[in-house]
Formats: C-alpha cells, structure tokens, sequence
C-alpha cells in the first residue's frame, strides 16, 4: 500500500508514484522485475544480479537490420541516456556489443522486412539479460521493436548508478489488433498529439492507430479528388496528404499501423456542405457546432453517390497502406431516408421493409468498392446483419453480445465497448473486461475471429491542451489487457506498474500529467496551486453522458473548468477504500495515514475557498468545494472514535449520511471519490467498541 503520507503532501499521481518507486529501489539490489513492466510479457524468469549501464554500453545487430529496427535501436540509446545521465553510442559497434539483437537473415521468407506493418505480424521476441550481456531475439523486426520497449522499462535506479534486471523473457501478443482511435473529426487534434500518442502507443506496444477523420463537426483530410470536401467541410482545420504521409511513416517506423475511418452513411453533414448532392435531403448544409446524432445521411438510392464514393475511396486507399479501412456505419437514424419520396420508393422496388435493410445495401456496395480497391471494410456494429458480406469486420461498441454474434455470423471483430476513454471508467473496470473472458460461450473456430480490441477516445469533450490526461495511463491498461495472457488479474499488481508507468510516459513526451495542472493553474490565477492539487485529488469527471446533459459542450466550448483539472481514476479512487477498510480493522499505521489525509484537506480549505472567491470559474464547483471540509472533520471525527472504541451517536451518523448525499452534485461536472470510503468509515465509527 502506498504511502498516503507522500499522497496528502504531493498529491499528483506522478509525485505520488515517484514517492513509491524510488523508496522500493533504493531498498533492494536486486530489483523485482514485473514491478518496471506494462504489460506484462508471457514469461518471466527473474534471474539474481544486475547489468549495470555505463559510457560503454554498446549495441549490434546480427542477420539483417532493416531503417525501421535501426532506428529503433537509436531511439533506444537516445531515451537511457535522458534517464540516467550517461552518454553511450548511438552507432551499432561492429563486433561484439553489450546488446545483441538478433533477428534472421533476409533470406528467411518471415523475415523480410514490410514497408509498413501488417495484420498478424510476428511480433514475439526473447530477451536474456545477465551481468554482462543483453540478447534480443526475435523473428520480425517488428518483434524486436516490442522488445526493445521491454528493454527500456527494465532501466531504473539501482543504488549510486542504473542498471537492468537479470532475467529470461519469452514474450508475444494474446492478440493481433490492440487499437487506439482518436476522433479528430469533433475537436480537430494538431500533429504533435497524434506523434506523441504514437510514441505512447508503442511504448506500450499498442499497434493499431485508427483515426477517426470525418465526423458531423469536421472533414480532416485533404481531398484532391474532391477538394470542396476539406475546403468547405473541414473549417480550415484539417490534415494534408503529405501530414498523413508523416504520420504513416512515423508510425511504421514504430510498428504501428494506421486504419483512417470515413464515416458514411451517417454523421455526414460536413461531406454535405461541399458535395449536397450527396444528401438525403435538399439541405442547405453547414457544419454543426453541436454535438449528437443528426439526421443527414448519404442517398443510397442514387447511384451517383456510389460513383462518388468509388472514386474517394480510391484515393484514400492509395493514400493509406493498409489492408483495412473503416467506413463507420453507426448512428444512421433513417429519418431522411423515411422522409424522402425518392428513397421511399427505392426500398419498395428493392423489397427493403426497414432503413435497417436498406443500410444493409448500402454496406454491401461500400464492401464490394473497398474491396475493388484491396481493403477490407470495418464497421461499427450497427451494420452487422443477415446480409452483411462475410469480410466485413464488426467493431462492438454496444457490448461483447454484439462481438459474440458478429464471430457467430463468421466476420472478425474487435471489442471496443468497455474502453470507450471519454468515460470515467477505473482502471480495474477497464482491465477486468475482455474480448475473450473466461465463460465465453464462443467456440474454439469462432474465437480465432476475434482480432482483439481498441480503446476510444471521442473528441466531443478534449481539446488538444486535455486529450492526454483522459486517454493516458488508461490505455496502458487496454494494452496490458489484449497483450498478456489472460490469468493476468492481479489488480494491485497492475495499479502499481501503472503507477510507474505514469511517470515514463510523461517522461517520452506526453501530457497527461503536466496538462491538468496547467488548468490548475488557469483556475487559481497563480502558480501556487498547492491547496487546489489537494482538493482536485478527491475528485474525478463525471460520466460523459452527465457532462453532456449538463454543459451541452460544442465545438467553441472552453474546456477551462475545474472538470479539464479532474483526472479520470485518481489515485484516491482506488487506495482509500483498503486503507479504509485497514483503519476500521484496527490497523494503528492506516488510521495514521488516514489522519494526515484529512488533515491536510482541512488545512487546505481555507486556501482552496479564497481562490474561490476571485475566481468565477471555480465559483461553479461551490458546492463542492463548501463540502470538501466537512468531509475532512468527518473522517477526522470518526477516526477519533475508533481510536476511543467510543461510537458516535446516531443523530452524528444522520447527519454525516447528510452532509454525503448533499456532497453528490454532478450539475458541477465533478464527482468526489471519496464519498463511498467515508460512509464506511462513519457507519464504523458509528459502532466502535
């Protein structure tokens, strides 16, 4: 359990798990090897004694070394040397090195290098790490980049120097398609957060990067075929074909493959505001600040719009490599097509009954014109029926029912449901979920057609200053889940490698840490923000759904409130209830930690209202901020109980259930997490003896 002492006087999750990391290393020469790795490999044999890094760490390559693993192995080199200080070789050395990566001759078929990744690589990998020596095996030089990444988590402190952990690592994914989507259609994302996250991404060896790039609110990507598309539809804010190229490039080069979504037949407007001829209704047309399902969709019963839609498609499949391309397929409600005389008459001459069976059509002409052009259609899940061509993947966002079904029906699919990351879901919630769970009722043919899974992030309520803190460390967690072997479900287990690997991925370059705190400082009007840190650790963002009910967020909303501060899953979340649950049992160290936790909310109090009263902004969180104090002298109080063995009366515990009810006021769009924990402990306090 970690120390809520450093917790109450840190409070961010990054000082937080600083505080734990360097105490557990400083204590042990020989460091426990999983605690550094996220996720975890297959097989670990931790083996006594250490490979210590200095100024003449080398590295070399044996068989062929494509750019991609070069690269790689320079990167490498590049992040030890900002961790620990030491200056090494960027260059291979010919002849024997401290690190040897191995991977077979070109002439070996499985071995030649892709220009860019594909479905069902190899990306296994085995590393040996003695005293003296590293070796990195591997059959792709795919695999070899996942190991790599192994490699650099291994590196901490080690007393006066740095070093890695001996140890036999055989290591492979439980699945082929581990994803990440970002939609840059509702909140246009600048290049940089997409560089980053794929940095992110293969730190964690995530391999999918599926780029949700038109939407209602924005069409991102530069059409030379059709240029009125970005032209008109995109607000100005959109990606050049030679940006798309970078960012393919740089993913390759980390083993990554990118997937482009162009959502048809519905959430369509912005296609529309160029091109309303493609339009179920007359229009006129305009991009939509709001957010939500709109009524405009694509005419399936001209078929101009297949012509149109051949000759993108074309084009973008030119533009991106791989195999597959996702035509969305959701939330196309139907209501024009009912209301469209034209349309209407098409699905009776057709026999089409439903706007369902007619969608069905219309996915079956997008299967055949990405197919004309070699790629293989995805699609939300709401395309999945009887008549659905078989290669049409099926992405589940409504549940693993409609995964079980679409693998029932014969199409690969890929969970998405329980990782939808605009939601505040914890960590556990998110690791406890799973494509293939253990009472699966899936055969073993059909269970080789689930790919695997993908975490979302929808844009309606990120900018790019807020994206990182809602999508990191959680995905991390997603990676771990469709990465290592399924009787990985030690929960304690994964928050403290999460807790470390918080720290790394804001050390590579992200933002999920620093981000909230720049907000922090926004709200307070001053870079003494200390007090405000404590209080914003008690809360967390209410659900998206609450948010959108209760802000109506669109796209010139500033995302400048306390709710941008909260991080999803805090670390209070998840370590006050044990450490609650310690102090009623008695333990003398938890109710210690305890009293200083609260304590410190209640020193903080005065400081946090102060702001409150120059700031208008915060001034929308009062009733929050009003009860933060009266939570603090109800633990304190109970814990005062507990430690008497005198209870509290029951008009005590009336009043404290009160002051908890009334502290549930989600219209301000921040949820304490503390609440459950300190009805606990005050019911205990109510019974002490």
């Amino acid at each position: 359990m970690r120390n809520l002492r450093c917790l109450a006087s840190c409070l961010v999750l990054a000082l937080a798990a600083a505080c734990f990391s360097s105490a557990a290393w400083a204590q042990i020469s020989q460091p426990d090897t999983l605690t550094r790795l996220m996720p975890l490999p297959a097989k670990v044999v931790e083996r006594p004694g250490v490979l210590e890094l200095h100024p003449n760490f080398s590295y070399a390559f044996t068989g062929d070394a494509g750019p991609r693993l070069q690269h790689a192995a320079q990167r490498l080199v590049a992040s030890m040397e900002q961790r620990t200080g030491i200056q090494m070789a960027h260059e291979p050395a010919i002849g024997s090195a401290t690190l040897t990566i191995a991977v077979p001759a070109v002439s070996a078929p499985e071995a030649v290098p892709q220009p860019n990744p594909q479905p069902n690589m190899d990306e296994s990998y085995t590393l040996d790490i003695d005293s003296a020596h590293i070796v990195l095996t591997a059959r792709t030089d795919i695999g070899a980049l996942r190991g790599l990444e192994t490699l650099l988590q291994l590196v901490g402190p080690v007393g006066s120097g740095y070093a890695l952990p001996a140890a036999h690592i055989e290591d492979a994914p439980r699945f082929a398609w581990r994803g990440l989507m970002i939609d840059s259609g509702r909140h246009f994302e600048p290049l940089p957060v997409i560089l980053r996250t794929l940095d992110a991404m293969a730190s964690v060896k995530l391999n999918v990067f599926h780029w949700h790039l038109t939407e209602d609110q924005g069409f991102r990507i530069e059409s030379k075929t059709f240029p009125e598309l970005h032209q008109k539809g995109s607000g100005g804010q959109f990606y050049t074909q030679d940006q798309v190229r970078e960012v393919i490039a740089y993913a390759s080069d980390r083993g990554i493959r990118v997937v482009p979504e162009f959502d048809v037949p519905g959430h369509t407007q912005s296609w529309l505001v160029g091109h309303p001829e493609l339009g179920s209704a007359p229009g006129p047309f305009a991009l939509d600040p709001i957010f939500g399902i709109s009524d405009d969709a694509l005419d399936p019963s001209r078929e101009s719009t297949f012509e149109f839609l051949d000759k993108f498609f074309a084009e973008m499949a030119a533009l991106f490599p791989d195999p597959y391309l996702h035509a969305g397929g959701d939330e196309s409600n139907g209501k024009e097509w009912r209301a469209n005389p034209a349309i209407a008459a098409f699905m009776q001459q057709h026999g089409f009954k439903t706007t369902e069976e007619l969608q069905t059509y219309f996915s079956q002409r997008v299967v055949k014109i990405l197919a004309a052009h070699h790629k293989q259609m995805v699609g939300w899940d709401e395309i999945l029926s009887p008549g659905l061509p078989a290669e049409a993947v099926i992405q589940s966002w409504r549940g693993t029912q409609y995964l079980s079904d679409a693998a029932r029906q014969g199409h690969l699919a890929i969970l998405s449901k329980p990782w939808y990351l605009d939601h505040p879901r914890s960590s556990a919630e998110i690791f406890a979920a799973d494509p293939l769970p253990a009472d699966t009722t899936l055969t073993v043919e059909q269970q080789k057609l689930i790919l695997g899974g993908e975490a979302c992030m929808w844009g309606e309520h990120v900018t790019p200053a807020t994206i990182d803190s809602r999508i990191w460390p959680r995905a991390a967690v997603v990676a771990e889940r469709l990465w290592s072997p399924a009787t990985d479900r030690d929960v304690d287990s994964m928050y403290r490698r999460l807790a470390t690997e918080t720290l790394r991925l804001e050390y590579e370059g992200l933002m999920h840490l620093s981000g909230p705190v720049r907000v922090e400082r926004l709200l307070a009007g001053s870079a003494e923000i200390h007090p405000l840190e404590i209080f914003v650790a008690t809360l967390q963002p209410v659900d998206f759904h609450v948010r959108s009910q209760q802000q109506h967020p669109n796209t010139l909303t500033v995302f400048d409130r306390l709710v941008d501060a909260a991080r999803p899953d805090p670390a209070l979340r998840h370590e006050l209830p044990p450490l609650v649950d310690a102090a009623i049992a008695g333990d003398a160290a938890a109710r210690a930690q305890l009293r200083t936790l609260f304590q410190s909310w209640l020193d903080a109090a005065p400081a946090v209202e102060k702001l409150e009263a120059n700031s208008p902004i915060l001034q929308e969180a009062h009733i929050h901020i009003a009860a933060w104090p009266q939570l603090a002298t109800l633990g304190l109080d109970a814990l005062h109980a507990l430690d008497r063995k005198t209870p509290q009366p029951a008009a005590w515990l009336d009043a404290q259930t009160t002051t908890l009810h009334d502290a549930v006021a989600p219209q301000e769009l921040v949820d304490f997490v503390v609440l459950a924990p300190l009805q606990k402990l005050a019911e205990a306090a109510a019974s002490a003896h």
